[in-house]
This record gives C-alpha cells, sequence and structure tokens, in this order.
C-alpha cells in the first residue's frame, strides 16, 4: 500500500515528537505492507513549513530505513493568504513528491467564502488538489453539496482510514462509508501522527473498504491511486462525480423504523 498523508518526520509540527518514534512508525507501517509514504507536515500559523529542514529530516529518517520503506516528502497545505502566495512561486515546495498534486486541509471552524476560485486558481497552475479527511469535518458534513462542487470542480477527496474503524466517532464513521457506497474517495490515508492515538495503519481500513466495497475498489482506494499520486502520474481510478451527497442525518429507515445500511440502495 501507499501512504500520501502522513506526519511521520520529527519534530515538524503535532506528528512524531523524536526520532524513534518516527522510527516506531516506520515499523508499523512496513508491518502492515505499506511500501511508500510521503511525509506531510502542516503549513500553517503554528508550524513553519522549511523545506531545508522537512529535506534533512527525511533523508536522516530514509537513511535509517535502507530500501525497506521509500520516502518522499508533501505538505498538509492550509489556505491561507501566505502559503496561497508562496505556492505561487514555488509550485511543488508543498506538492505530494515534489510532483503535482497537493493536500489540501480546511479549518473545521469556517470555510473560505472564494475557495472554489483558489481551487481554480491552483489548478491554472499545474496543481491538482487533494480535499483531505473532508469526513472529519463538521462543516463539509453539514454541507455536503460544497464537497461535490469541489469534485465538479476537478478535486480529488482522500479520507482517513482510521474513520472506517470509528476512531473519529459515529458521524465521521458513516459519512465516510456514505462516500464510499457513492464513489466519491479517490484516496485512503492513515494522517497518523504517532504510534498510539493516531497510528499508521491501513490493513484494517483496507479490510473493511474490501468487505464494503470489493477488493477492487480496496486496491483502487490505498495502492492503484495513491501510487499514481505518489509519481505524478493521471489516477487510473476516477469515478464519475456523484449527483447528490447525502448528510448522515437523512439516513434512511425501514418499515420497522430501525436504521437501514446504505451500501446497494443507491
Amino acid at each position: 500500500m501507499v501512504d500520501i498523508h502522513c506526519h511521520i518526520l520529527t519534530g515538524l509540527d503535532d506528528g512524531a515528537p523524536s526520532l524513534e518514534v518516527s522510527l516506531q512508525m516506520a515499523e508499523m507501517a512496513i508491518a502492515e505492507g505499506i511500501t511508500h509514504i510521503v511525509a506531510t507536515p502542516h503549513a500553517n500559523s503554528q508550524f513553519p513549513f522549511v523545506s531545508g529542514t522537512i529535506r534533512e529530516r527525511r533523508e536522516e529518517l530514509q537513511l535509517r530505513l535502507a530500501d525497506r520503506l521509500t520516502l518522499a516528502t508533501g505538505c498538509d497545505f492550509h489556505l491561507s493568504y501566505e502559503n496561497l502566495r508562496d505556492i505561487r512561486e514555488h509550485r511543488t515546495k508543498y506538492t505530494l513528491n515534489q510532483k503535482n498534486y497537493l493536500l489540501v486541509e480546511f479549518a473545521d471552524f469556517a470555510i473560505p467564502p472564494a475557495i472554489e476560485q483558489e481551487l481554480h486558481q491552483l489548478q491554472l497552475a499545474g496543481i491538482r488538489p487533494i480535499i483531505t479527511h473532508p469526513e472529519r469535518n463538521p462543516l463539509i458534513r453539514s454541507q455536503p453539496e460544497r464537497l461535490l462542487q469541489w469534485m465538479r470542480q476537478g478535486c480529488y477527496v482522500q479520507v482517513t482510514a482510521l474513520s472506517f474503524l470509528g476512531r473519529f466517532g459515529g458521524a465521521a464513521k458513516q459519512f465516510v462509508e456514505m462516500l464510499l457506497a457513492r464513489e466519491g474517495i479517490h484516496f485512503v490515508a492513515s494522517d497518523a501522527h504517532n504510534t498510539t492515538s493516531r497510528p499508521l495503519k491501513l490493513r484494517e481500513a483496507f479490510d473493511r473498504v474490501t468487505a464494503l466495497k470489493g477488493a477492487a475498489a480496496a486496491d483502487s482506494l490505498f495502492r492503484d491511486n495513491p501510487k499514481a499520486a505518489f509519481d505524478g502520474q493521471p489516477l487510473p481510478y476516477t469515478p464519475d462525480v456523484p449527483s447528490k451527497l447525502e448528510p448522515p442525518s437523512r439516513a434512511s429507515h425501514d418499515s420497522s423504523g430501525k436504521r437501514r445500511k446504505r451500501f446497494g440502495i443507491f
């Protein structure tokens, strides 16, 4: 598997606090069957994004791991004025493996009013935006039409593996399963920060997606699409944009009043 969203590098943000933890996360990834990881530190007002330091930390960790795991760098990109201005001048500074895909994260408390225009400007610059973990964002869950608009605009969607296992709550789990049923997901990634509360695990989520949607879908979301983004290539799995996304609160019920599973009723 290929993980395109991970905070594995030491002391750059709220991810791995030490090289020891970074190495433990790497060993966890190898045991899970992960072959490639993109280290994606935050770039925001709290955590400055310093390319030289990030490169040094990657090289230090890669040296310890040799060829057992392939590491690249990217960014958990926050849509601030400063970041947007900088990426126009340094296009590959923030992208996955310095290619053309970019992880874009929204704050939980506000969505910029001109976001569609900003995303369009990124696309005009040759960047392919990937909206990260919308299932964990309460604003997006309550306004799924916004996510649909971004998908129609050509953006991709990445969800967090642990969301399928309920680690971010029932609302996130229900929303991510709805997205899976609607074929509204392009990538599943770990967004790992440590080895305990936010571990680098994909295998159990892979098995869950396989059970819900089939082996081909799991391969696309955990392997084929992430590897294509890692290499800067077109995605092999790009389903049609869903006609609608229903928030979890609208889940159907059967005649007995019990909640009905969504899968297979679309």
